[in-house]
């Protein structure tokens, strides 16, 4: 049976040009530098963002965990969104890796009242652990897109405290398409940037951290550090450079497929879509009507479909560059039958 993958945009194959340029990419040893495919994979992320350096990692939370650690002493305080990805879904690790903890603030889908976030900054205090960073999300994993002026806002607090800002930007470039703006527009309201190449760009591993150079050198210890030091990493970062090239602009075909499933599902009875957080690749619903969440998940397998289970009473199915219109009508169909 052929199945077509709903549950995230992380299960992406690499298109056939990726593997070509695996197949023939010239590798080095990447800890000692000399990876002339990293290095020109590192140089172009950094281009695009209109940033000094950056450096090739194995995945998103490796990033910003990567980069958490390098911005921030033990003990510090990080300010960031309640429902943001480090938060809900990155397994403690700030705790564990960089010692420090997290103070949230109330985001409503990821905005962050800039208000709320510079009442949070520590003052000295003998009492008080200082705060060493704020991260903020574009995308945000909600299906939102921040407003480069709510990026601004918080961005001029940080400079104002002499506090680093760092941006997950796993899906930066559907940020940038959704909101029509260059990758390094969003990117110029952030001190440090992770964005990952394995998600909606189809490559099979990696993700890139980008800042000026000073930061960057810090980082690639800590890389080591944390066991992400890569050897051969060129066959890997071939797929990367064409991810790069390739793949950005045509993002916005996965929203328009995205939009094209909600307006599918929003005909049928007990399926709630969450219309303002369309912004990017993601529909968010809630489904009426079912009263066995893993049978309901279980009976989509059947059909050729594979979802996730709701997380927090929501649904969320995902589009990519391996879902066609004719596999978006008929998940919805297979949905309907199914209620």
């Amino acid at each position: 049976m052929k199945y077509f993958d709903f549950r995230s945009d992380t299960v992406t194959k690499p298109t056939q040009t990726m593997r070509d340029a695996m197949y023939r990419a010239e590798v080095g040893d990447d800890v000692y530098g000399d990876d002339p495919t990293v290095i020109e994979l590192e140089k172009k992320s950094a281009q695009m963002l209109g940033k000094e350096s950056a450096l090739f990692i194995p995945s998103g939370t490796f990033g910003n965990q990567l980069a958490v650690l390098t911005h921030t002493k033990r003990g510090d305080e990080v300010i960031l969104g309640d429902m943001c990805h480090i938060v809900m879904h990155e397994v403690g690790a700030s705790s564990v890796i960089a010692g420090v903890q997290l103070r949230t603030v109330s985001a409503e889908d990821g905005y962050m009242n800039p208000k709320y976030v510079e009442k949070l900054i520590r003052e000295e205090d003998i009492h008080y652990p200082d705060t060493g960073l704020i991260c903020v999300e574009n995308a945000h994993s909600s299906g939102k897109v921040m407003t480069l002026e709510n990026m601004k806002q918080i961005y001029e607090i940080g400079k104002k405290h002499e506090i680093p800002v760092h941006l997950d930007g796993a899906r930066l470039f559907n940020a940038a398409s959704a909101l029509n703006v260059k990758p390094s527009e969003i990117a110029s309201y952030a001190d440090s940037i992770m964005f990952c190449l394995s998600k909606g760009l189809c490559a099979p591993i990696g993700s890139m951290l980008v800042g000026d150079t000073a930061f960057i050198e810090r980082a690639r210890k800590n890389r080591k550090l944390m066991g992400g030091g890569m050897r051969q990493a060129g066959i890997i970062a071939a797929a990367g450079i064409v991810a790069l090239d390739e793949m950005v602009e045509r993002l916005d075909e996965d929203h328009k497929s995205a939009k094209r499933l909600a307006q599918e599902l929003a005909k049928i009875k007990g399926v709630h879509i969450f219309e303002e957080r369309l912004d990017i690749n993601m529909v968010f619903c809630e489904i009426e009507g079912i009263e066995n969440d893993e049978l309901f998940v279980t009976e989509l397998d059947k059909r050729g479909f594979l979802v996730n289970g709701p997380e927090m009473g929501e649904y969320r199915f995902v589009t990519n560059f391996w879902t066609p219109e004719d596999a978006v009508l008929a998940l919805a169909k297979a949905i309907e039958e199914l209620l």
